[in-house]
């Protein structure tokens, strides 16, 4: 094997997702149609550990097998060039936004391609979420901006989760009157996307919920209406009508959640940032109130795009991003700093970071396999 050519691809275990593998192997042969893309960069972030702890529940690890069950491929999203081509219509040096394992390549059966980009038709993926498997072509890209290309691997795919939530509890009118939401992992930047647009609705408060550290840095983005500790939630009126939007996964927190607030309109799962504290993993058996639901952002895409129109959804998509990416990388100072890493024992050491919860909330980690 020629170590230039080599592909690598990190790999961990799916009981255990502290224990990492780096799986290396041949480049596969392109069959007619197909093409190789070389990832040139991704994020890694909160979100992608949700992936890994939602993996079986939502079938995360499905979009690139590894061919053991025990091992998956965690998704990120990043940007590629294409290095060999066998499809019409996808030309070598070109780039893409999409979905990709964390490794340096992918090869994929490219289907309806269009000046806008293509799908992957791999056999494993039709099943899956069509969200997911765009790849958009950056020539063409209305969000893509090589001056701030590390801000759109860690922003966009959170902020369109973001900006899904924010449309999903308006077009159901806050469930009947919750008019307080409270945001857990408040630092997390899929929160703090969601609170940005919440926070231009009329007649809510937002309170952010996080660690003591981070706390400071939560009330400087501005777009909570308070910040509280989580030590401190017994600080708001036990009989506030209420929604929870959960990203931290805290079992323990979503007890205390459903046992202190008796007028608590709905809880909306997210996501996983605390993975040891997962609920998914029994914490939400005999809650009084509402039962948890799982935030799904295909279904309410699937949703807008039928009431709206594809055209109209994209537009509406499109200026919520502008106005958000202004606002994060116009304030003083920034409201997140990219910092890049390339190589295999930066990328595991960004890996048990973010999976540990630690570190900066400030700084979004590029990763360059």
């Amino acid at each position: 094997m020629n170590a230039a050519l080599a592909t690598s691809t990190l790999q961990v275990r799916k009981a255990a997702l502290s224990q990492t593998r780096w799986h290396t192997g041949a480049p596969v042969p392109l069959a007619p149609g197909q093409v190789r893309l070389g990832i040139e960069s991704f994020a890694f972030t909160a979100n992608n550990v949700t992936y890994a702890a939602f993996g079986d529940a939502m079938h995360y690890w499905q979009f690139f097998p590894t061919g053991d069950e025990a091992w998956g491929c965690i998704p990120v999203w990043g940007f590629s060039v294409v290095t060999e081509s066998l499809c019409e219509g996808l030309a070598v040096g070109e780039k893409f936004y999409g979905y990709y394992p964390m490794g340096s390549e992918l090869v994929m059966q490219p289907v309806r391609v269009t000046p806008a980009g293509f799908f992957d038709g791999a056999v494993h993926r039709q099943a899956l979420p069509v969200v997911y498997n765009q790849y958009m072509r950056c020539s063409t890209d209305p969000f893509y901006d090589a001056a701030t290309e590390d801000v759109q691997s860690l922003l966009r795919p959170l902020f369109i989760t973001s900006f899904l939530i924010d449309d999903f509890l308006a077009d159901n009118d806050f469930f009947g009157g919750g008019t307080t939401l409270l945001l857990s992992s408040a630092s997390s930047k899929t929160a703090y996307g969601t609170a940005f647009p919440l926070a231009r609705r009329k007649g809510l408060e937002v309170v952010g919920l996080t660690s003591p550290g981070n706390t400071a840095f939560c009330e400087g983005l501005g777009c909570y209406s308070r910040v509280l500790a989580y030590d401190a939630l017994d600080s708001i009126a036990a009989d506030t009508p209420c929604i929870y939007v959960d990203f931290a996964g805290s079992a323990a927190l979503r007890q205390r959640i459903h046992g202190r607030f008796g007028q608590l309109r709905y809880n909306c799962s997210i996501g996983g940032t605390h993975v040891d504290e997962l609920a998914a993993k029994g914490g939400s058996r005999d809650l009084p109130g509402p039962r948890p639901v799982l935030f799904f952002a295909p279904a309410q895409v699937k949703k807008r795009v039928a009431d709206w129109g594809a055209e109209a959804f994209g537009r509406q998509l499109a200026q919520a991003w502008q106005n958000f990416t202004r606002k994060v990388t116009g304030a003083e100072p920034p409201w997140l700093i990219p910092e890049r890493h390339a190589g295999r024992a930066p990328l595991e050491a960004v890996y048990r970071e973010v999976l540990a919860g630690k570190g900066d909330p400030r700084t979004g980690h590029i990763l360059q396999p």
